[in-house]
């Protein structure tokens, strides 16, 4: 195991030097309680900006044949009901913009000889994730904490669904995947289906004010976006455990508590 940070150009091309693939995951999300102030995100700015740039310069240097790139839905536009593909116009806001910066710089790598794969991935949750244990603690004092109103769409991927994405992108040619669940629910069944499986009869919504003190930052967070997999389970074969929040809940509750699900 090799540690070494982005911002070290000599020393990332020495750590990815004869590896054949290269996968860039790194981030820097701020909390929930953090995520409208204006320094809160600088860190993960400069992750997907300088870092992401230096990672692909020094897998290009290093012979490297693949990179595989993280990103995220929330830059696609408000799609109300509609679902939205890899094509769906982009609306940049101050905590997107990064991302399609890490984009370019990776898909700047592919040429004939190398390919470059971007994964846009859906709003994840898992029990070892600091944003989904703090969810659950307030869905069990009865509070729901989405961004955005109930009626718009969220899109979603469990932890181990990502991973096993990152996975089947080792066999997909260049080009962009949406990595989400079969079945994006809106942000209201989404609060019924944490609601459940914390044992509550329901979640008071606390998203109009999350979006409200977010202001700008948060303002893409809480579009409506029903995001479609389907280009990623063609070019992959590749298939999500959780087809919603609806199993993908039950299942996070469950390991948090030590306990499996049946049925």
């Amino acid at each position: 195991m090799v540690s070494v940070s982005l911002f070290e150009p000599d020393a990332l091309g020495v750590a990815v030097a004869g590896y054949e693939v290269v996968v860039n995951l790194a981030t820097h999300i701020p909390s929930l309680a953090k995520s409208g102030l204006p320094w809160a995100w600088l860190e993960n700015e400069a992750v997907r900006t300088e870092g992401a740039r230096n990672l692909v310069r020094a897998a290009q240097a290093g012979g490297v044949s693949r990179f595989v790139q993280e990103s995220v839905v929330f830059g696609y536009g408000d799609g109300g009901d509609a679902w939205i593909d890899e094509d769906w116009p982009i609306q940049q806001t101050s905590i997107t913009a990064s991302s399609q910066v890490a984009e370019r710089s990776a898909l700047g790598f592919a040429d004939d000889a190398r390919t470059a794969v971007i994964l846009r991935f859906g709003s994840s949750y898992g029990p070892d994730s600091g944003h989904t244990v703090a969810r659950v603690r307030a869905a069990r004092m009865g509070i729901g904490l989405v961004v955005g109103p109930e009626s718009a769409y969220s899109s979603n991927i469990h932890v181990d669904d990502a991973a096993s994405a990152v996975v089947a992108a080792l066999q997909v040619q260049s080009g962009v995947y949406n990595v989400v669940e079969d079945e994006p629910l809106t942000r209201r069944e989404q609060l019924k289906a944490l609601a459940a499986a914390v044992g509550r009869a329901r979640l008071v919504s606390a998203g109009r004010l999350i979006a409200s003190l977010g202001g700008s930052r948060t303002s893409a967070m809480a579009r409506s976006q029903r995001v479609s997999n389907r280009r990623f389970l063609v070019a992959a074969l590749w298939r999500p455990t959780y087809a919603s929040v609806r199993q993908g809940w039950p299942a996070v509750i469950a390991a948090m508590e030590g306990r499996s699900v049946t049925g």
